[in-house]
């Protein structure tokens, strides 16, 4: 039922159909073998994702309906950033269900959505030109996006004009190391590596490659040296 759906079913639809099937899920999968950090709640299993031939078993938690990309991002916003206590605007990119309400609530963020069609968005446009003002946003949350675009350093350029002076940009991708970066036919080559975020630096651009096309200027945090609880599977 899973696969044909999200072979059949345009990905808007599925959003909006999603919505009764949370409301279900956890009831009837209700369980202590697995517990989501995002809405704090257990289940017997977790249900399978993917797409094509890649459908993995016990990925997508049933009632929030995120994965393991998901609850792992969750688990680094609640540990190692400020990003649930640091008053601001956000401007989410590609929001996911699992967080679109959450981060709507959240008292002390004025939330801006953005996809170029997802029924979740506030405004639909191009990654590639923001419709926005410059240095507007205090966060910016893209995840699992970049890897989809045709030009991620005109992303990254519009990325970085929509932010103010000092903002954090919360991006990520999949990396090189892992078979997820290569499995997707829709992903851009060549796929992110640990050497990515150094092209994101105006200092070590200049310095060691001034012929690429980034206009950006990002301080980076790789997470390759997150602490190893965090990667664990499904949390």
């Amino acid at each position: 039922m899973i696969r044909w759906a999200l072979r059949w079913i345009p990905r808007p639809w599925l959003i909006r159909l999603s919505a009764p099937l949370r409301a279900l899920a956890p009831l009837l999968y209700a369980g202590s073998k697995y517990t989501d950090p995002i809405d704090g709640r257990s289940y017997r299993r977790f249900l399978p994702y993917g797409y094509g031939g890649a459908i993995r078993p016990e990925v997508l938690a049933p009632g929030t309906h995120s994965l393991e990309r998901h609850r792992l991002l969750w688990l680094y916003l609640q540990r190692y950033s400020t990003f649930f206590t640091q008053p601001g605007e956000l401007l989410h990119i590609a929001p996911e269900q699992c967080f679109y309400h959450r981060f709507k609530a959240l008292p002390h963020l004025k939330v801006l959505t953005g996809d170029i069609e997802s029924p979740l968005a506030d405004l639909h446009f191009d990654l590639h030109h923001i419709p926005l003002e410059d240095h507007r946003f205090d966060v910016v949350l893209c995840n699992h996006v970049l890897e989809h675009v045709t030009d991620d350093a005109q992303c990254l350029s519009e990325l970085y004009r929509v932010m103010k002076p000092g903002a954090q940009a919360l991006i990520v991708t999949p990396n090189w190391t892992h078979a997820c970066a290569y499995g997707d036919p829709t992903h851009q080559w060549p796929p992110m590596s640990e050497w990515y975020p150094l092209y994101l630096l105006k200092a070590w651009r200049d310095a060691n490659a001034p012929h690429t096309g980034y206009t950006c200027d990002f301080d980076y945090t790789t997470g390759g040296s997150w602490d190893p609880w965090l990667e664990v599977k499904n949390m």
